[in-house]
């Protein structure tokens, strides 16, 4: 029988599990199944590679040699495999852009179509910014336009090259009719009876919101986390107020004020992966987004923007 990479796998799993029996639940196995295929890989190898006893098995020395290199080839063979597929998927020359929901991916995809209107323009968006980084670190994606909250580092921090957009404090969000929404600048304690709403995430900002508020002398009573039009709705019928980016366009019975001493900032991020052949692509990628930030604060402001370069 010839080693194959399952039967590395199998190997990990029972070192990992230090049981046959949890190995075998983890392998999605019934246990003599995984008994029998471990003495025919014992038989290629040569040797026994488990000492078995009652509380379980541990590795022989020829185990510990193939549990260690099981470890390092494994690993490899996944980089392989999600770089041969990154590589096929870059055959043709378009943009394949993940984001999370905003402006500035709409914005992006239309100077793109301006600027190179051959060029196939795809776009996935996830609420989760590391699903978005995942994506362009398998290859599945070209380009990430994330944010994360302050100084927070972004995502795949080791596998993708990244770059800040823009930063910006972040809005609070009220209905038009609020008590505080002729105000041009709202202190956070003034919104401590308030309840809140606000989409789901997996950075940092729900601890950072929190902690501006024990700042501001209190603790929100309560937070509706939910999606980006339930959040809009919840805030013009009155029935919370929410926060928001910067970026957030204007919309009929809402106005953004910021927050006094900006408390809280969102760092506009593009990610992408240094070896992939879209990297050449960066800067102009990158140049895109920046104009795009420009268009959307514009907007936001009420103001109609300038006509941004190509």
């Amino acid at each position: 029988m010839d080693l194959e990479l399952r039967h590395l796998k199998t190997i990990r799993a029972i070192a990992d599990a230090g049981s046959l029996t949890r190995a075998a639940t983890t392998l999605g196995l019934a246990q003599p199944a995984l008994s029998a295929q471990l003495k025919r890989i014992e038989r290629a190898l040569g040797g026994a590679l488990f000492v078995r006893s009652r509380d379980g098995v541990r590795a022989t020395a020829l185990g510990d040699l193939v549990v260690e290199r099981a470890r390092v080839v494994l690993p490899a063979v996944c980089e392989l495999q999600e770089e041969a597929v990154r590589f096929a998927r870059e055959g043709t020359e378009g943009y394949r852009l993940g984001g999370t929901h905003g402006p500035l991916l709409g914005g992006l995809v239309d100077r793109i179509a301006r600027t190179d209107p051959g060029a196939q323009v795809t776009t996935h968006t996830s609420w989760s910014e590391r699903e978005i980084a995942r994506g362009v670190a398998a290859g599945r994606l070209d380009f990430a336009l994330v944010g994360v909250c302050g100084e927070s580092g972004p995502p795949e921090a080791g596998r993708l090259a990244w770059t800040e957009v823009a930063r910006d404090p972040v809005y609070v969000m009220l209905s038009a009719g609020h008590p505080l929404a002729p105000r041009t600048e709202i202190h956070l304690a003034e919104l401590a009876a308030e309840a809140w709403t606000d989409v789901p995430g997996d950075g940092c900002f729900g601890d950072c919101f929190a902690t501006a508020c024990v700042r501001a002398g209190f603790t929100p009573a309560c937070v509706y986390e939910t999606d980006t039009a339930s959040c809009v709705h919840l805030v013009q019928v009155g029935r919370a107020v929410g926060l928001c980016r910067a970026t957030f366009p204007a919309t009929p019975g809402i106005v953004t004020r910021p927050l006094a001493g900006a408390p809280l900032l969102w760092r506009h991020l593009l990610g992408w992966h240094p070896e992939a052949r879209a990297a050449a692509r960066a800067p102009a990628v990158l140049g895109h987004v920046r104009a795009a930030h420009t268009e959307a604060l514009s907007r936001s402001a009420g103001r109609t923007p300038a006509p941004a370069p190509p």
